[in-house]
C-alpha cells in the first residue's frame, strides 16, 4: 500500500459554479476535502506531494560481508569469532538494537514516487543538498565520497545521534487537469447538499437514484448510477475525463513488486 492513506491536504480548486453568496465557507472547505479524498482514491492513490520521514534500514545485520564485530556492545545478536590474538570471543553484531543494517551502504531506496528531498539527517547533523542526489526509481545516492551509516539505533528519536533519517515529499504533482476535476466534483457535492429554497438547490449534476422518467408521454432513460460508481467513475465529464487519462485501468493503488529479501524503510506513525 502507499505511504499515505489519504491526501495530506485538500487539492486546490477553482470553482466554476454559481454558489449562494451567503454560503458558509466551512461548507466549501468540507466538500473540497471530500472531493480530494474521493479523487485521490479513484486515481490510484499516487498524488501529492506529501511530506514523509523514513529511517532507511538494510534487511539484516548479517546481510553483508565483511561484518564489523563490536565486542562488548550488548545490543545485537551475539556471534562467536576469533580475535587477532587467536582467542574466541562473543561479538555483538553491528551494535544495532534492531535488525537494521550492516555493511557498506552508499545508496538507499525511498518508496516513491519521490517529488523532492526536504532534508537528510545523519547523527543529528543535516547534510547539504550537494551531498546526495535521487536516481530513478527512488534511490538516494551519496555523492560526497562518503556512504550512508551502516547502522542506526531505532530506539532513539529521529534526529538524535546514532540515527539516520530522510524527509522527502512523496507523490506525483497536481496539474491543471487535476484542479479542474476536483473543482467540478466539489461544486456538484455542494449543490447536492444545499437546503431546499436556497439558490442553486436542485442544480446538482451527480447521478441520482432515478433511471427512468415518464412525463406526458415522454420517456427519458438515464444512466444507472450504480454502474457508473462501480466502474470508478462519477458521471461528471471533467472528472471522468481526468480519471480516464491518469488511471485508465482503474488501479486501486500503485503497482509494487515485493521481495522477502528487501526491507522497506521504517516510518514512525505515532506520536
Amino acid at each position: 500500500m502507499p505511504l499515505q492513506i489519504g491526501p495530506c491536504e485538500p487539492w486546490p480548486v477553482d470553482l466554476c459554479c454559481q454558489l449562494p453568496h451567503d454560503l458558509d465557507p466551512a461548507v466549501v472547505d468540507r466538500w473540497q476535502r471530500v472531493a480530494s479524498q474521493t479523487l485521490w482514491r479513484l486515481s490510484g492513490m499516487r498524488w501529492g506531494p506529501c511530506p514523509v520521514t523514513v529511517r532507511p534500514c538494510r534487511r539484516s545485520c548479517l546481510e553483508a560481508a565483511p561484518i564489523s564485530f563490536q565486542a562488548g556492545i550488548g545490543t545485537g545478536p551475539w556471534v562467536p569469532y576469533i580475535g587477532t590474538d587467536g582467542a574466541w570471543r562473543n561479538a555483538s553484531v553491528c551494535g544495532c538494537k534492531s535488525d537494521c543494517s550492516c555493511g557498506e551502504l552508499c545508496e538507499v531506496y525511498l518508496p516513491g514516487p519521490v517529488y523532492d528531498v526536504v532534508s537528510v539527517n545523519v547523527d543529528g547533523v543535516g547534510l547539504v543538498p550537494e551531498a546526495y542526489r535521487v536516481d530513478a526509481a527512488g534511490k538516494l545516492v551519496r555523492t560526497d565520497g562518503e556512504c550512508w551509516p551502516t547502522c542506526q539505533d531505532m530506539a532513539e528519536p529521529e534526529g538524535a545521534p546514532g540515527t539516520f533519517t530522510v524527509t522527502y515529499r512523496w507523490g506525483l504533482p497536481l496539474d491543471e487537469a487535476a484542479t479542474a476535476a476536483v473543482s467540478e466534483l466539489t461544486c456538484q457535492l455542494i449543490l447536492a447538499c444545499l437546503p431546499p429554497g436556497m439558490k442553486g438547490c436542485g442544480e446538482c449534476r451527480l447521478p441520482g437514484n432515478v433511471t427512468k422518467v415518464v412525463r406526458q408521454g415522454v420517456t427519458v432513460e438515464m444512466a444507472d448510477p450504480t454502474v457508473i460508481f462501480a466502474e470508478g467513475r462519477t458521471g461528471l465529464p471533467l472528472v471522468d475525463l481526468w480519471l480516464s487519462t491518469v488511471n485508465p485501468h482503474r488501479l486501486a493503488s500503485p503497482s509494487r513488486v515485493y521481495s522477502p529479501d528487501f526491507k522497506r524503510p521504517r516510518v514512525t506513525t505515532w506520536p
